[in-house]
Formats: structure tokens, sequence, C-alpha cells
């Protein structure tokens, strides 16, 4: 369970931005236009017509708002998308220069591999030629499945190659033995993005199940099924697909570490799965370590697994695998295969057009060889005195933290203690790995761009599946440098910050003290920093380990707070008349607010020891901090992306990440004159009291 500062749905594409001040991005091609200059506080962006007091969130970004139109290819604009932009630059010129040396680099060198990886993605006429043959070797075993032992061997080839498929297996630190690795075996399987899309029974579900039916039609046939076959098959999918999201644990349900902590030996695991042959299946994927215990995270879903291995017509597993193993190939096959995959996604994200082949190709080599491009991005974006400088904000954070533990009057001495305890053991990442990944053992071909994505799958696979038993390697880094988000781990209890987040408008090194307290200080570090104490986080002790730390007495406190900030965030409009799920979003609202109060905290013992106070476009360092934060969270969204996050995605749409939190602390107040009864300022009494 790793902590993120941004969505869900924005990590898998985003890449980040430069600084600004250290390099300047290369002379891009013509048809890509030069993203603008970001400043962490902007007052362009504030709408002067708008009130403080009323709707912040208008008021420090409504200029910016006002003008700004979603392109076709995206399903948000705003900070991450500016930032990618201008990394995407570095980015390209790095991936560029990889593809152009490939011929002539030391062969099997990391950088001939990037350059071959991003050249074979690039090459849209090879595609267009091969349509599904990159893939037809694998068909044609999903073809000849016949038997429940064929179709557990099928299970663990398609899982080698990451493709989901039936459940989930991994190996991860070990809730209750963080020092180590254990396996995992999760639910998964499905095709539509949540159990909930296949269970509730609005229109609105219903309507989505009858399209994702018609696509996976449509996605048999172009692999050559007839029309009437491919319809079939698509029924059979959605309703075995129905049967996995029946025994799926709700997104709510799984925010409770405890709810999936099921440490099972592996005669265990064959008595809960029987049809299953699980030693086969370790076979399969490459487990030749000894597995003394598994953790099964929902029993309930493998069992409904067996039974469907057992009961479920073998035709009907056939159409799943193959519908399966398409799907996860589609945006690197031909044209037809690649739009009828985004045509289905576009559902969910409101994206009108696919995105360039460029940047398609750019965000899936640093997905998959993140390190090896990483690494290069490095040395050309990101100095030590920037470093020295997020990390100093950074502790300053941790400092301020500390002092507010100290302070406490509901939490009693003995929590307190441990408090303080896991506090002093988090450690932080800053920038980028001290240890590079080793790529000498991933092939990359010079042909069809699918296969090569599945090969790396595969490499990933193979470098972690016998971790199960061994140290967990604590030097490991999470997301790739470029990225902008940053995360905490409770089971290493650790926030890492890659270079690719401290940017402008994230962080600037030349900047505003107050406005990078705003948003480094609060929204990012403060962000991440409360994560180890949230409602998920707080379960977790200074080494890692899943254990109950609190007294009764002040986890019931906790509690009572954190049922306010629910019910506060309830009672907001996601999008139309779907309101946030107050439940599901509770740990990103409690890290915006704890982040808010601690970076304030920091911000005023900084200025102190600086002794500047300067009025600075107008606006005291106070108003800065607080206005940089919520243009932090600039962001304009479809109201496609925003219906399917209120079911998938832990984090409240950005507006209140920023009214939320601002509206219960008083230091707001103050600083931009609100007044009691002004929808800003929320009643003393049902302002939460936590951090």
């Amino acid at each position: 369970m790793k902590k993120s500062r941004l969505t869900s749905l924005t990590l898998a594409l985003l890449i980040a931005a430069p600084l600004a001040a250290q390099v300047n991005p290369p002379a891009p091609a013509s048809a890509v236009p030069i993203p603008p200059t970001l400043k962490v506080f902007d007052p362009t962006f504030i709408d002067k017509s708008a009130n403080a007091c009323t709707d912040f969130f208008q008021f420090a970004n409504g200029a910016w708002l006002k003008n700004d139109t979603i392109p076709a290819a995206f399903s948000s604009t705003g900070v991450s998308k500016d930032m990618s932009d201008r990394n995407e630059l570095v980015v390209r010129s790095v991936l560029d220069d990889a593809m152009k040396a490939r011929k002539t680099a030391p062969a099997g060198s990391t950088r001939a591999k990037l350059g071959t990886f991003y050249a074979s993605c690039m090459d849209s006429a090879r595609e267009e030629r091969d349509g599904i043959s990159p893939i037809q070797g694998e068909l044609t075993k999903i073809d000849a499945v016949q038997t429940r032992d064929a179709l557990v061997r099928e299970i663990a080839s398609l899982h080698k190659m990451g493709v989901n498929a039936a459940f989930r297996f991994r190996p991860d630190a070990d809730p209750k033995d963080a020092a180590h690795y254990i396996a995992w075996a999760t639910q998964g399987g499905l095709g539509m993005p949540d159990r909930d899309y296949y269970t509730k029974s609005d229109a609105a579900s219903d309507s989505l199940r009858k399209k994702y039916v018609a696509h996976v039609a449509r996605s048999l046939t172009l692999a050559g099924e007839t029309p009437a076959q491919a319809e079939s098959d698509a029924n059979r999918v959605m309703a075995l697909e129905t049967e996995l999201a029946k025994a799926s644990m709700t997104r709510v349900a799984l925010r409770d570490p405890n709810a999936s902590y099921h440490k099972t030996t592996v005669p265990e695991l064959q008595k809960m799965a029987p049809s299953i042959d699980w030693p086969a299946y370790f076979r399969g994927i490459g487990l030749t370590s000894s597995v003394p215990f598994l953790n099964v995270g929902q029993p309930e879903f493998m069992r409904e697994v067996s039974s469907l291995v057992q009961n479920t017509a073998m035709a009907d597993w056939r159409a799943y695998l193959r519908y399966h193993l398409i799907s996860s190939a589609s945006p690197w096959l031909s044209s037809s295969f690649a739009n009828e995959d985004f045509a289905y996604n576009s559902l969910y994200s409101g994206a009108k057009q696919m995105l360039p082949r460029w940047k398609r190709c750019l965000r899936v080599t640093d997905r998959q060889l993140g390190e090896a491009l990483g690494q290069a991005y490095v040395s050309r974006t990101f100095s030590p005195q920037a470093k020295m400088q997020a990390k100093q904000i950074i502790d300053d954070i941790r400092s301020s933290f500390h002092d507010r533990l100290l302070k406490l009057a509901w939490m009693s001495d003995s929590t307190r203690q441990f408090a303080l305890k896991k506090l002093a053991a988090m450690n932080e990442k800053v920038g980028y790995p001290d240890v590079w990944r080793d790529y000498t053992k991933l092939q990359v071909v010079d042909g069809a761009f699918a296969p090569n994505v599945f090969r790396a799958n595969a490499f990933e696979w193979d470098r972690v599946v016998n971790r199960p038993g061994k140290p967990v390697d604590k030097t490991e880094w999470g997301m790739t440098v470029p990225t902008v988000n940053a995360y905490y781990d409770p089971s290493i209890n650790e926030m890492v910050f890659p270079a690719g987040a401290l940017a402008p408008q994230t962080f600037d090194a030349s900047g505003d003290l107050a406005s990078n307290f705003g948003s480094l200080g609060a929204s990012w570090a403060g962000h991440e920093l409360t994560h180890g104490f949230d409602d998920e986080g707080r379960r977790y002790d200074a080494a890692g380990n899943l254990l109950d730390w609190w007294t009764a007495q002040d986890s019931a406190r906790f509690t009572e707070q954190a049922n306010r900030i629910v019910q506060q965030f309830d009672n907001y409009i996601q999008v139309d008349t779907v309101h946030v799920n107050g439940a599901l979003t509770l740990g990103e609202n409690l890290a915006d607010y704890g982040g808010l109060v601690i970076g304030y905290d920091a911000l005023e013992r900084a200025l102190d020891r600086s002794g500047k106070r300067e009025i600075i476009d107008g606006y005291t360092p106070e108003q800065r901090f607080f206005v940089a934060y919520a243009q932090s969270w600039r962001t304009h969204s479809r109201p496609e992306q925003l219906r399917s996050r209120v079911k998938t995605d832990p984090h409240s749409p950005s507006e209140w990440r920023t009214n939320g939190p601002l509206s219960n602390m008083p230091q707001f107040a103050k600083a931009f004159g609100c007044k009691e009864g002004d929808p800003m300022v929320r009643p003393a009494e049902v302002v939460p009291t936590i951090w």
C-alpha cells in the first residue's frame, strides 16, 4: 500500500518537468508547442473578482480556469500536465539520442536497449503490417487449453507477461514481518475499472456493462473471430468477470490493511482453492525458492476463482483469456486495435483523441525501463543544490510534525512515544536512487513492439518473483525518477520524492520561501509524512509492521475526529449530483489537512529564522503560502473522468482538496480576513482536531 499524492488515474501517465532555472529544454519539433514557464506562485492565475472567503480554489485558480481548454487527447489539464509537457521535451531528447545511437552503442548495453525499445514503439508502419501476428503464438496456446491443468499453466504464462488474468500474484513486504518479503495472492482479473461496475444496478452502470460487452466483442472480431462467435464469447467474458467481481472486496473495505492479511501455508492454500494446482502454478511463474507462507489477501475471492476453474466451461475461460491478452496488447498493435482500446477507455477518461505516438511511446518506455531513462534524465536536469534545498524543506516539515506531536492534548504519552519513534525512524528518498537497476538480463528485440512490452514485463517479474522470504530491498524505488508524484510506503516507513516532482510548479530552488512551503512543504512533504499517521498508515509501526500501537482511548479519539472529515467530504459534490465518497477518500483528505497545518508551522519557523516577511505581488508570506497550496491543485477535469474516479480513486477532486482542509484552518481565515459564517470558515464545533 503506497500512499501517493496524485490520482491513480494520472499516475500511470505523468512524467515530470525539469527545473526551469537549471536547464533549457531542447528545441522541440516544429509540431510540438513550447510549454509555458511555470511558477510555484503565479499571480496571473488569481481571479481577483472572486471572494477568497467564499471559494478559495476559484480565487487562486479562476483566471487560469477561465481561459483553459482541455486538449482533445487529455482527460484533464493543470499542474501535472503542464509539468509533464515541459519534462517530455527533455525526456524525448534523451530517447531520440538513444534511438539514433542504438546501432553504434555497445551490443547489449542499457543505452542500446533503451533506444531499441523506443524505436520499435515508434515503428507504426510495422504495426500496421503485422496486425494480430505479434501475439498470435500466445493466442494459439490459449486456443489449446482444454483442461484445468492447462488453464492454470496458461494463467501462469500470462501473469509473467503482465496480463491481468483471474487473480494477482506478487511478492511484497510482509505486513507483520516488514523486514522480509512474502508472496501475495489477491483479487484481480476484471476488465472494467472496478467491481462496482459489475454489481451496481443503476442505469449508468448497466449502460457501461453493455458498452463493455460490445467492446469485448469488437476486440475479438478484430482478432479473427466471426461477429456471432465474438458476441457469444463477449457474454461469456462478462459472466465470468461478474462472478469474480461479486467475490471481490470493495475499495473502502480494502482500506483496512488487516482485512487483507491472511498468512497461509501452501497446503492451506491448496485446501482453500483446490481446483488450482498451486505447485504447478509456482513452477509456471518461475518461482523456484521455497514458499512456506503466502498472504492470501481475500480468501473468499480465491475460493471463487477455484470454483470457477472447477465449474466453468473451458470455452468460457478461453474467451476470457483471449480477450485479456488482446486487451493488454491492443495499444501496441495495429491502429484498429489501438483505436478500439482508446475508444473504450475514453468512456472513463473523456479524452477525445489519442495522444501523439511519441508521447505514448515515451510514457511506456518510462514505465518499462524507467531507471535506464531516469539516469539520463537526472544528468540533464537535477542539480545537487536543488536536492539540498528540497531536502531542507522536507526536514523542516519533519521538525514541525515532531513539535506538534509533543503538544497534542488528546494523545496519551504511551501512544506519543510510539509516534515519535516512528517519525524518527521515517526514511526519505529525494531525487533519484543511490543504486540504479541492472538491465543486463532484459531482452529487447528490433522488431514488433508488443512482444518487447511483454518481455519487459517478464524481466521485471523474473527480477522479483523469488523474493519471498528474502530481506526487503530498501534501496528500491516504487516510482521512476521523472515522475510527477511522491509517495509514502508504510511497509518501509519512508517518503519518496522523485526528481521529476521537484520542479516548478512544485518547487523552485531559486524561488520564494513561502510559496515553496505552500506547495512542496504542505501539499507534498507534509502530505506524505501525514500518510504515516492517517487512518491506514497509523496501523503500521516504526519498522513497517502491521501492529496496533495505539491505546484504545487514543484510537477512539482519532476515529471520532477522522469521522468528521468523512462527513465533511460526503457533503461535497464530485460531479453532477454524485457526491464525494468520504470513506474512500479519507486517507488522502487526512493527509491534505495534516500537510497544511504542518506546512504552515514549518513556514513560520523558517520565516522567523530568515527574518524576511516581505510583501510580494501584493501578498503576505502567509497569503502566498495558501495561494501556492491551492495552485498546486490547479486542475480542470472532464466529467467522465470525475465520474469514474468517484468509484476508483482515493483522492477527492482538486476543488475540495483545496477548500476542504483550508476551511478547517483559523490560520487561513486570519490570513485572508474571513469571518464566521463565510463558506471558507466552518463552524468550530465540526472542525476536526487531529494533528
